[in-house]
């Protein structure tokens, strides 16, 4: 068989899992479509989990995959791994690709947080580009706090509440040291960016000590790279950190005025945080419930029925 098979490639995709997301994320569909199929067909991630994963819902993401299928066919896309001149312009969707898995096993699938963390690992080996080492970075920064994230019975544990002395140390070390080599190329993007504000947080040693004015620079520069209502709303809750919760609940209203974010758990969860900590109970827990109506992963939703009881 050696001697009859040609070889066929001039590099080396090392990974199966890997090279089938590279041959998925096709330049000819559109980005959107390339992660969303490739969660789906090829990580196994329910079209449930997809959905949640892009802020919509299941019908939608599953017309989004039913029309790229479409496309595929009609177009005759072949599936096949790209040259290796073709792998830059597909890095990004495949980056995405990876973020999305990491996030998924976040709280309740470690399985898929370490099957993530090790597909970054080869994509910083095959193609050393910053962002890639930016998301290597963001992952192993925010896994780094695993075993702090949630107690024995599944309850999700405010970063400000966690034992910062049971933190990963080494994780921590080599997400900086990635942070730093993403920042010399002098070319760092959004994950790169991400990852200097986990670093920052990784890095300071309580709540009260991190530099929060460092963090609000660092997402204002992320803003004007990426603009993005969830950006926008974590930048305000780093706001309301630095000077004060009624600052970071303006922001926060604003956002949710424009009518974005009316659907995501966590804005609804971060308002209710901030008016606990202004001491209006009537209208933070208002906020909780309608976090908890939106909420799915049990950890969170463990936490905000915890804060709800300590009203």
């Amino acid at each position: 068989m050696a001697e009859e098979t040609p070889d066929i490639e001039n590099y080396d995709v090392v990974d199966d899992r890997l090279r089938l997301i590279f041959t998925c994320c096709h330049p000819a569909l559109n980005p959107d479509a390339q992660v969303a199929m490739t969660l789906r067909e090829i990580c196994g991630l329910t079209t449930e989990q997809v959905a949640a994963a892009f802020l919509t819902t299941a019908p939608t993401l599953a017309q989004r995959i039913v029309r790229a299928k479409t496309k595929i066919r009609d177009a005759r896309i072949p599936y096949e791994v790209p040259e290796r001149a073709d792998l830059p312009e597909r890095l990004a969707s495949v980056l995405h690709v990876v973020y999305l898995v990491f996030n998924q096993g976040y709280f309740t699938r470690a399985d898929l947080a370490t099957e993530a963390i090790r597909l970054g690992r080869l994509l910083v080996d095959l193609l050393p580009e910053s962002e890639a080492l930016g998301l290597l970075a963001l992952m192993l920064l925010h896994d780094a706090r695993r075993a702090t994230r949630t107690t024995a019975a599944g309850v999700l544990i405010p970063l400000e509440e966690q034992d910062r002395s049971r933190w990963n140390r080494a994780q921590i070390e080599e997400g900086a040291a990635l942070v730093r080599r993403a920042f010399e190329t002098r070319r760092a993007g959004p994950y790169a960016l991400q990852a200097a504000i986990a670093a920052v947080h990784a890095e300071a040693p309580s709540s009260a000590a991190t530099d929060w004015s460092e963090i609000v620079g660092l997402y204002d520069v992320l803003l004007r790279m990426e603009p993005s209502p969830v950006i926008e709303l974590n930048r305000a809750a780093a706001v309301a950190m630095r000077d004060g919760p009624e600052h970071g609940l303006t922001l926060i209203d604003a956002i949710l005025a424009r009518g974005e974010l009316q659907e995501y758990h966590l804005a609804h969860a971060a308002r209710a945080d901030l008016f606990r900590r202004l001491g209006r109970k009537s209208e933070a827990a208002a906020a909780y419930n309608r976090a908890l109506a939106l909420a799915v992963e049990e950890p969170e939703r463990h936490l905000l029925e915890r804060r709800l009881k300590e009203l």
